[in-house]
Parts: structure tokens; C-alpha cells; sequence
């Protein structure tokens, strides 16, 4: 039994999801690029994986921002946002707490979920998935730039050709299909993005960098590759395994990036013998409170507070801190950030997305500029103890370091965060490598340049 398509609200932007099976357990499928939550199920192989799925659980399956039957947003739309519409799609459909199941480009999101919210995610399976988009002298399983760059680029340059390039490219990513599948395959990549937008979320997936969150997950988690993957070369799904605290990894003999039906029965029955294990061993029980989190912290301190106390007095003084803290607090709320501690003129909250953050520190340094003071910020995103609700360990001083070392007026951030915002637009400037005082190696920090605010949340 398959429902109507529903909408799931998702801050201002409308989602499209769909309820398969009514088993125990909940099951989240997070698609690659494109999805199109009717026509999925007129590809055989899809409908053979939900199917199976919905035969022992309650399946959930949705379109994300942009794709499909979900609504066209801004192609600067950075991850934590587009992740933002799983929960928002658990929430319409009552799920408390779910395994998340990424596909391709939906692993990325699907592991920074599972990373942010384990106490939303039970279980983790990611299927030829990737941490990193491009790829990096120490990521050489990654696209070629220049190569993706010119591909992009032919999505729009080569319109009138598109059903024939949809149908080739369904056969390079499915060689055991028949011709009917093939077509059915294309038909779904025809209607679950526009050219433009296909093109907008390309360019959006090239910063895609989340190897810094892997090991932040601390769910059962499962990776499955193909050895001959067309798409996704197998590293990826190595790399995915090895960085994932305990993931089990199975890798398959077949060619191409997506199985057909008939070939499909192998990797549903790892799926289902795997989430019945974890779910059995009670993976998915409310009482399993997670005592570790995935956060990005956020320090600000007034730059030379003692003078300016000096210069205005006592009296004037404290009215300067008090609008500044609620200047602060203001823009904390705004972006969905918890206050952690407040010491003299110095905030540190946490957030549960890097982008919000860096949004939040820009607009606090500059509001309180009619003050006539200057703050400096820094952020760092990091896995982090939960003690009595609130964020502790090295990634919080880690945070603390990076402000540190921030001008007056200026919001720092670690590589960590550049890299988990790409797609978000905000832009940034090189300050090099520097040591953090008590924090073990050297860090590449960079100033925020340019933060823009019209962005779907």
C-alpha cells in the first residue's frame, strides 16, 4: 500500500514524500540527484527496492528541494538545509526516529544527517556514495573538475539532444537493463530535474566535502559499492567504510552505478538482513540517548573591552554590554543557535549546522558596529560531548582557538566549516595555517567574506 503523495513543510519550501509498508521500523530513502516521487515507482529496479523495503518496514520516500514534485528553490542552498528536509518529512510522517538510506548524492547529506541527529537516525546505509565530490591530492576517487566543469556545462549547451543523452546516460549507469527499464530510467531523469536546475545542483554538489563528519557517526552503518561502479568509483565506498566508526562494507561485482531489478535481489537481502539485525539488537529504542553529537561551536569576545570600559565608565559600560547581549541573543534565536555560556562579553553557543552559524556571527559583528565596539568570532564544527545537554570536548575548544586568532571585526571558521557549507554562496579568504594553542597539528583558517542572507531555510 503506497500513499498519495503528501507535502512536508520544510521552513518556507514545500517537500514531496510518499508512505510505503507499515512495518515496526522507519525507513528514510534519501535519493541522489534526482528523484520524481510518482514515476519512481514505474522504474523496475526502484520499485523492486521499495517493495522489498516496505515489506518489513515503513518506508518514506520524498523529493528533495529543487527535484521532482518538491518545490524550485535558490541554487545556493547549502547542505545542512536540503538535510534540514529529511527531518521535516519524519516529522509530517510521525517518525520519531528512523534508518536513513542514501543513495550517490544522497549519502553525503544522509551521513552529516545521521552525524548531527543520531538521536533521529538508527541506522545508517549508504550505496555508491561518496564523502567528497572532486577530487584532492589526498582524495583521488573523486570527479576530475575540469571534466565535471565541461559536463555541467553541456547539460544546458545540449538541450535539444536531452532525451537521447537521458537515455544513454541511463545505460552507462545501468548495463543489465533492458531497453523498457532503460527508458523508464530516463523518463524518471527527464522529469526530476530541469536543464537549468540540473545544472544549478551539479555546480552546488561540487564543494561536497564531509570527511571531517564520518567519524562523528556513531549508528550501525552499512556501505555497499560496486567494484565496477560507472559513476562513483569504489574508493569512495571504501573510503566511506574505513571512516566510519565500526561500518560493515560489502562490495559487488557488477558494473554501472545503479542495479537492475533483476540483478537488485543481492543488495536488498544485505539491507534488510543488516537493518532487521540493528533494529532486533535495538538500535532504533528511544531510550538509546546519544552522549555524543556533531555541532559547530561559536565563540565571540568584544576586542578590547577592558579599554572601552575604562573610557565610558562603569554605568555606560554596562549599557553597552547589555545591547550587545541582546544583539547577540537576537541573532541567535534568528538562526537556531543555543546559547551555551555567557562570561563578561564573551557568547558561546552551538549550532546543528555550520552555515546558520557563520550567518549568525556575521550579523552579530556587524549589529554591533552602532555600538561602537568590534567583535571577533570563530567557529569550528566538530564532534562534541553532550554533557547535561550541552556541548563539551575538544571541538569546543577547538572553537575557542579559532577565535583567538580572529581580527577585530572578523568571523574565522576551520577548513571543517568551509568545507561543509559549499553551495551556500558565503564566500571566504585564505588566512593560512596556524597553530592552536594546546590543539594538536596545524589549521588552515579563513576569513568570511561574504555571508549572503537570501538563502531558503
Amino acid at each position: 500500500m503506497v500513499s498519495e503523495v503528501r507535502y512536508a513543510r520544510s521552513g518556507d519550501v514545500n517537500i514531496a514524500y510518499r508512505v510505503a509498508g507499515d512495518g515496526p521500523l522507519d525507513i528514510v530513502f534519501v535519493p541522489g540527484s534526482g528523484s520524481h516521487v510518482e514515476l519512481i515507482w514505474d522504474v523496475p529496479v526502484f520499485r523492486a527496492w521499495f517493495e522489498r523495503l516496505a515489506s518489513f518496514a515503513r518506508l518514506i520516500h520524498f523529493d528533495k528541494r529543487g527535484t521532482g514534485m518538491s518545490d524550485a528553490v535558490s541554487p545556493a542552498t547549502p547542505l545542512e538545509t536540503r538535510m534540514d528536509d529529511v527531518r521535516a518529512v519524519m516529522d509530517a510522517a510521525g517518525s520519531e526516529k528512523a534508518a536513513v538510506f542514501g543513495v550517490s548524492e544522497g549519502g553525503p547529506m544522509s551521513a552529516l544527517f545521521a552525524a548531527t541527529y543520531p538521536d533521529r537516525a538508527w541506522a545508517l546505509v549508504l550505496y555508491g556514495a561518496m564523502a567528497r565530490d572532486l577530487r584532492a591530492p589526498d582524495y583521488p576517487w573523486g570527479r576530475d573538475e575540469a571534466a565535471t566543469l565541461q559536463a555541467i556545462a553541456n547539460i544546458t549547451a545540449d538541450v535539444a539532444n536531452r532525451s537521447a543523452r537521458l537515455f544513454a546516460m541511463s545505460r552507462e549507469a545501468c548495463p543489465s537493463a533492458d531497453d523498457a527499464e532503460l527508458a523508464a530510467l530516463a523518463r524518471l531523469f527527464q522529469n526530476a530535474l530541469t536543464p537549468a536546475g540540473s545544472q544549478a545542483l551539479a555546480r552546488m554538489n561540487l564543494g561536497i566535502d564531509v570527511r571531517e563528519v564520518l567519524p562523528a557517526i556513531r549508528i550501525p552503518t552499512l556501505v555497499l559499492h560496486n567494484a565496477a561502479d560507472s559513476w562513483v568509483q569504489v574508493g569512495n565506498g571504501r573510503y566511506l567504510a574505513q571512516h566510519i566508526p565500526g561500518a560493515q562494507y560489502v562490495e559487488f561485482g557488477d558494473a554501472g552505478h545503479i542495479p537492475s531489478a533483476a540483478t537488485s535481489a543481492p543488495l536488498l537481502d544485505h539491507i534488510e538482513r543488516f537493518l532487521r539485525r540493528a533494529w532486533e539488537a535495538g538500535a532504533g529504542l528511544e531510550s538509546n540517548e546519544p552522549d555524543r553529537v556533531l555541532a559547530t561551536v561559536l565563540f565571540t569576545d568584544i576586542v578590547g573591552a577592558t579599554e572601552h570600559a575604562a573610557t565610558l565608565g562603569d554605568r555606560a559600560w554596562r549599557d553597552v554590554l547589555q545591547r550587545h547581549h541582546e544583539i547577540v541573543r537576537r541573532n541567535l534565536l534568528r538562526h537556531r543557535g543555543v546559547e551555551v555560556d555567557t562570561a563578561g562579553d564573551g557568547f558561546f553557543a552551538s549550532f546543528d549546522g555550520p552555515a546558520r552559524a557563520i550567518r549568525c556571527a556575521c550579523a552579530v559583528t556587524e549589529a554591533v558596529r552602532e555600538l561602537g565596539i568590534d567583535v571577533r568570532a570563530g567557529l569550528h564544527t566538530g564532534e562534541c560531548e553532550l554533557i547535561d545537554g550541552k556541548v563539551a570536548g575538544i571541538a569546543v575548544h577547538t572553537g575557542a582557538r579559532v577565535a583567538s586568532n580572529a581580527q577585530p571585526g572578523e568571523v574565522l571558521v576551520s577548513s571543517t566549516v568551509k568545507d561543509l557549507v559549499a553551495g551556500s554562496g558565503i564566500e571566504f579568504q585564505d588566512r593560512g595555517v596556524a597553530e592552536l594553542k594546546g590543539i594538536p597539528g596545524e589549521w588552515r583558517l579563513f576569513a568570511v567574506e561574504n555571508a549572503p542572507s537570501n538563502w531558503n531555510t
